[in-house]
């Protein structure tokens, strides 16, 4: 995997602030009430949270790491896949009930929503890794040196054009500062049971 250079990416969505620290980690500061969301049992669209991009050809991966410190309600940060407004995936954590869990977001058109908790997950590394192969989308996610956890298989036009990169956002409140630590682009998986 080659490391991505934060000067790399394109802002979809500007952040109240992005920083990059001195030991080389990037802090990002979302708008408040940011989200990205379309309709189901919500009722609303949101397209505004902070996503730092870079193009996601097929037969690629992307992998985001970042801290996982924050407690509030929907705080989240992860990757996001984004092909346009209506076609998109998030893939990360997100303090839902309580407590973190790690899931994702599906769009086509109408957004889907999958979690499961992840409670020993707070307070460490967390590294969001996402494999475009073929016609899907593969989201793994694990903290520390464990074994990756599949999170979503998804779908994903070979043909489509895509950006992928890290995202954060804080659907409930102001003040949340997510501390990204790596990003890094390489081949895709190599099946969807071998990731390695």
């Amino acid at each position: 995997m080659r490391s991505i250079e934060w000067s790399e990416g394109s802002w979809h969505r500007q952040p109240v602030r992005a920083v990059e620290e001195p030991d080389g980690g990037l802090s990002v500061e979302p708008g408040a009430g940011s989200d990205l969301w379309r309709h189901t049992s919500y009722g609303f669209v949101h397209d505004d949270a902070p996503a730092l991009l870079t193009p996601f050809p097929a037969g690629s991966a992307v992998e985001v790491d970042f801290r996982l410190d924050w407690t509030e309600q929907f705080d989240q940060a992860g990757v996001l896949v984004r092909v346009d407004d209506r076609n998109w995936v998030k893939a990360g954590v997100e303090v839902s009930d309580g407590q973190p869990q790690v899931g994702a977001v599906v769009t086509r058109d109408l957004s889907d929503w999958s979690v499961a908790p992840v409670p020993d997950w707070a307070g460490r590394q967390v590294t969001v890794r996402v494999s475009r192969a073929g016609d899907a989308l593969t989201v793994r996610a694990r903290v520390a040196a464990q074994p990756w956890r599949l999170v979503r298989l998804a779908p994903l036009a070979p043909e489509a054009t895509a950006w992928a990169g890290p995202y954060c956002c804080s659907p409930s409140r102001g003040g949340l500062v997510v501390r990204f630590t790596g990003w890094r682009h390489g081949p895709a998986d190599g099946g969807l049971h071998s990731p390695e």
